[in-house]
């Protein structure tokens, strides 16, 4: 399946006749295969039987000239920490490997299905979703496409979802995003990353991190891969034609914290789209976001991923605490010490910390920073705890604002083409989901005209 083909492409050529869908599930099998490429490290599980069966079954279909689902027939990833009916979640970690197979499909995974896309398998994740790199110790890191022979991080913590699109073993990846786990890869490997609106989409069956930050969005080649993705998953109407006029358009820059670290590629890249979006009559605004600089203080004691998690994880780290990655585990264990006080004291500040940041946007459609501040850092890198700990919050640091504010947010590539990859992170508030594609449909269209 060749790289670059959008879901709209990929479905028009399919009711065309052109292609079929067990032509596309072959090539991705092919990909997975491959004994030169990521597939070992990309799918903790690949369904080919059942995703071939599905791709026949489409085919078939459009043969006896049944008027079928747009989207039938086009393969899709899996994170793993939804469930598929008959097979175990094990969230990248090997502590659920003995966990009872799933007895249904994850909400998110049956609308997929229902929607016609062929489930290809399991990707890889970081442990328990608990990082923003991708690395994960059990069962492998998918190396970033970029620069493979130096090896760089995919980006976490949907890694394998990001991975099996740009290496073709998928044409969309399913992810989560509690903190920037779709945006961040899809940063890191010039794709598109969407995080929904937390509530747009339900949760039933997904491993959850955090029950209050967790978001369910796609990764995909366009900004409308992920606009599909989130209308099958949100049961929303699909609106791909929708692009708002940039002259005119107010867009924010964060000038607390967002800007700080950008490396030359990241500066050089976000800068010369500031500068195509005011050419194109877009107003940037430069503005301070004070209330940026109040989150490391908020969330100081682990915050919602740590006091949300650590209830669930109590018990299994007694009996296999010895099977986490340390550095995840670490991390949930800061939960411990967080009283119902604390948790309460934690919504309260969010709350107000919300109201006061919200007024900001009464007079901006949209804000606009680099996803992350750098390009993929090598592996090497993050050899030692202390690397690894600050890398990790420098990529989580921009995306988490979103979800503290309970926005939604799409990263989309910026760089210029066979320059390292550069994610654009345009961010709205809650419910403005529709607004922000369309913003986000204009900035592409002009992107690609380079």
């Amino acid at each position: 399946m060749p790289s670059l083909m959008s879901l709209e492409h990929l479905s028009a050529e399919l009711d065309a006749g052109r292609v079929t869908s067990r032509a596309l599930v072959e090539a991705c099998l092919a990909r997975i295969v491959d004994p030169s490429g990521e597939g070992a490290r990309v799918y903790t599980l690949v369904d080919a039987d059942s995703a071939r069966r599905a791709a026949d079954a489409a085919d078939a279909a459009r043969a006896r000239g049944e008027r079928t689902r747009r989207l039938a027939g086009i393969p899709i990833s899996i994170k793993d920490l939804f469930d598929i009916e008959g097979q175990v979640t094990t969230a990248g970690s090997r502590v659920l490997a003995d966990a009872p197979p799933a007895a249904r499909d994850a909400a998110a995974v049956a609308r997929l299905r229902e929607a016609g896309f062929v489930v290809m398998g399991r990707t890889n994740m970081t442990e328990f979703a608990y990082s923003g790199l991708g690395l994960n110790p059990h069962y492998g890191t998918p190396l970033n496409p970029y620069d493979r022979k130096t090896g760089r991080i995919p980006g976490g913590s949907s890694s394998g979802s990001a991975i099996s699109v740009t290496d073709g073993m998928a044409a969309a990846g399913l992810g989560t995003d509690p903190g920037g786990s779709c945006r961040i890869p899809a940063a890191l490997t010039g794709l598109a990353g969407f995080k929904p609106t937390a509530a747009r989409v339900p949760a039933a069956g997904a491993f959850p991190l955090s029950t209050t930050l967790d978001s369910i969005g796609g990764i995909g080649h366009t900004v409308n891969c992920c606009a599909i993705v989130d209308a099958v998953l949100s049961g929303d109407t699909m609106h791909l034609n929708e692009q708002a006029p940039l002259a005119g358009l107010r867009i924010g820059v964060p000038q607390t914290l967002a800007l700080d670290g950008m490396d030359r590629d990241v500066a050089a890249a976000f800068q010369a789209t500031l500068q195509r979006l005011s050419q194109a009559g877009a107003a940037i605004v430069d503005m301070p976001f004070a209330e940026f600089s109040e989150l490391a203080a908020i969330n100081a004691k682990g915050g919602y991923t740590a006091a949300e998690s650590y209830p669930l994880h109590r018990d299994m780290m007694a009996r296999h605490g010895d099977l986490y990655d340390p550095r995840v585990k670490v991390r949930i264990e800061k939960g411990a010490q967080l009283t119902a006080r604390d948790v309460a004291e934690l919504h309260t500040r969010r709350a107000d910390w919300i109201r006061r940041t919200s007024r900001h946007f009464e007079t901006l459609d949209v804000i606009a920073c680099p996803t992350v501040p750098v390009i993929a850092p090598a592996l090497h890198e993050l050899a030692d705890d202390e690397a690894y700990g600050r890398i990790n919050l420098l990529m989580l640091r921009n995306p988490t604002f979103i979800n503290f504010l309970d926005g939604c947010a799409i990263s989309l590539p910026c760089h210029e083409p066979g320059t390292a990859p550069v994610g654009l992170m345009l961010a709205a508030p809650g419910g403005h989901d529709r607004r922000l594609l369309a913003v986000a449909r204009a900035v592409e269209t002009l992107l690609a005209a380079r």
